[in-house]
């Protein structure tokens, strides 16, 4: 396995945020080496219109989105390597970052390997992505402007979706494999009362069906067995994001739900100095590709600041970096 020379950062991840700290790392001259991942571009990839990212007043295709972010990120000198890390080492200076191929070291890393919606697994669910199917109704809620939805989930991420939905959608059904939700009592009871939202109880979704785009689904009460179609127009699935923090566990302090943990609210840095953190792996709450790209922003200012406040010698013509003897 090969070793290159000391970087002084490297971006583990790609996505809005990965992408947006290339943009002012390089900028900063810090010449990045982003290891984008085999699935470049994060969860915009799989998203078709996007009508919610400033800058774009007739909307843009996320793969479309995603090739302008790294157009730009590479016009300022960003090496983008479409490679994915397997492990990592932070436990001393300079850290280590390996793929299946090579061996990195860096004096700072900035993690953006962003989060994975869950999903169902079920028959359609892949084929219909974009065309009916959707994890994020505050990204794709208005293309369903008087149509029949379902949200499937019982969650507070699920009623939060209901909710959000009966602003465009004409009925929005809850779909619900048990006879009670896990949400919080407030967020019942505000979907409860809404006079949009309906609930079935004991039934999970077997099949998404349609032909350009989603027109019913195939689902089975877990109690009874039957099984029927409903005709909608969309569905959401709401059943959880999961971080992709695997190849992290131990190096870096995770929360109980697998995100990394900044060390203050404002800040990207994690509990290990010249480690920072952008975008979905760290923010469970917002999941947008404008505030990820906000911290992907944070994250490569804190590190080019944490990298002088260490005396960082950088010899740009050589691109030459290291840490004060």
């Amino acid at each position: 396995m090969a070793q290159t020379d000391t970087r002084s950062v490297i971006i583990i991840g790609s996505g809005p945020a990965g992408y947006t700290a290339a943009i002012y790392a390089a900028r900063a001259n810090l010449s990045p080496l982003v290891l984008a991942g085999s699935q470049m571009g994060g969860q915009l990839m799989i998203t078709t219109d996007v009508e919610n990212y400033p800058g774009f007043p007739d909307g843009v295709q996320g793969p479309e989105l995603m090739a302008l972010f790294q157009q730009q990120a590479e016009r300022f000198g960003a090496e983008i390597v479409p490679v994915d890390v397997t492990k990592v080492d932070f436990s001393s200076r300079p850290f280590k970052v390996w793929t299946d191929e090579e061996e990195y070291s860096a004096l700072s890393v900035i993690i953006a390997t962003g989060a994975s919606a869950k999903f169902l697994g079920v028959p359609g669910e892949s084929e219909f992505m974009g065309r009916g199917v959707s994890a994020c109704a505050t990204c794709d809620g208005f293309f369903f402007r008087d149509k029949k939805v379902v949200v499937v989930g019982g969650g507070d991420v699920a009623m939060e979706e209901a909710l959000f939905l009966t602003r465009y959608a004409s009925s929005v059904t809850v779909i619900h494999r048990r006879d009670q939700l896990r949400a919080s009592k407030i967020m019942q009871e505000r979907a409860k009362s809404n006079p949009k939202i309906d609930f079935i109880w004991n039934t999970v979704v077997e099949e998404i069906l349609g032909d350009q785009n989603v027109k019913a689904i195939k689902v089975r009460n877990v109690v009874t067995g039957e099984l029927r179609e409903i005709p909608v127009d969309g569905v959401f699935v709401a059943i959880g994001h999961k971080p992709n923090t695997d190849i992290f566990v131990g190096q870096v302090e995770l929360d109980e739900k697998g995100y990394i943990k900044a060390q203050d609210s404002w800040s990207t840095a994690t509990n290990v100095d010249g480690v920072f953190a952008a975008g979905d792996v760290r923010d469970h709450k917002y999941r947008q590709a404008v505030t990820a790209a906000g911290d992907g922003c944070k994250a490569a200012m804190d590190a080019e600041r944490w990298l002088e406040s260490q005396g960082v010698q950088v010899d740009i013509s050589d691109e030459i970096y290291s840490l004060p003897k």
